[in-house]
């Protein structure tokens, strides 16, 4: 049976959180009244848990010292930034509080609650869910998957368009890859005055890059089949205005 463009799952709001924490850099947190910025200082354990590698005079490494029980309360938030440069570049904000402790010379922070808030509105993350959820297997990737597209390929890009409804290219001005997961590709469409997004889905999910390739090349064998292609009024590629 030939492969056909129906597959309509996106992540879950689980598994979009535990993408983030995945992929992201660096991260703020609020503990004891004070906020700090932390890059390249935390890895996610399997059960969820983030492991925070800080400096021993942080205000939050004094806190889980100082506290009862060693567990003082903090809030810890991520940004989801796009590896290419759009507008409205952050993607969605993950925030999580909780509990966190020192274990073996670093500190344990164990959420008791999860809030996604994506630019359609927050999200609370079942902790079940959450724990359980494994996280995207591009979402490591993507950066440089976007970029590659964005920069080595912009012809697919404006190709892709041609599976776009007419009335969400009106207008528009520049389009450029904004995500990628399992489930499909995420398009910012830019126009004069605004955005929007628009997702091609998957026939299947990728679970690898492999996968992933044969994906893509499947959604640019359908938009080259398209019967009328649709041209932007004007591709720009000079980047940020």
């Amino acid at each position: 049976m030939a492969d056909r463009h129906t597959w309509t799952s996106a992540p879950a709001a689980a598994e979009r959180a535990r993408s983030m924490l995945a992929a992201a850099w660096s991260c703020a947190v609020t503990a004891d009244g004070g906020r700090e910025e932390f890059v390249g200082a935390h890895t996610v354990a399997e059960d969820g848990r983030v492991l925070l590698h800080v400096p021993e005079d942080s205000r939050l490494a004094a806190a889980a010292v100082s506290a009862p029980r060693g567990e003082p309360s903090a809030v810890l938030e991520f940004a989801d930034v796009a590896p290419v440069a759009v507008r409205g570049r952050i993607r969605a904000r993950l925030w999580m509080a909780g509990w966190c402790a020192a274990e073996d010379g670093r500190l344990a922070f164990r959420p008791t609650r999860v809030v996604l808030r994506p630019p359609s509105g927050a999200v609370v993350v079942d902790l079940d869910e959450y724990a359980a959820a494994p996280p995207d297997p591009l979402a490591t990737a993507e950066f440089r998957l976007l970029t590659h597209l964005a920069t080595a390929h912009p012809d697919a890009v404006e190709r892709l368009t041609r599976l776009v409804d007419p009335d969400s290219l009106r207008g528009a001005v520049r389009v450029q890859p904004l995500a990628v997961d399992r489930h499909g590709l995420t398009l910012r469409i830019e126009r004069a005055r605004d955005h929007g997004d628009v997702r091609l889905t998957f026939h299947q999910p990728a679970d690898d890059l492999a996968q992933l390739t044969e994906r893509v090349h499947m959604l640019l064998a359908q938009a080259g089949a398209a019967r009328h292609p649709r041209a932007l009024q004007r591709q720009r590629t000079d980047g940020d205005r």
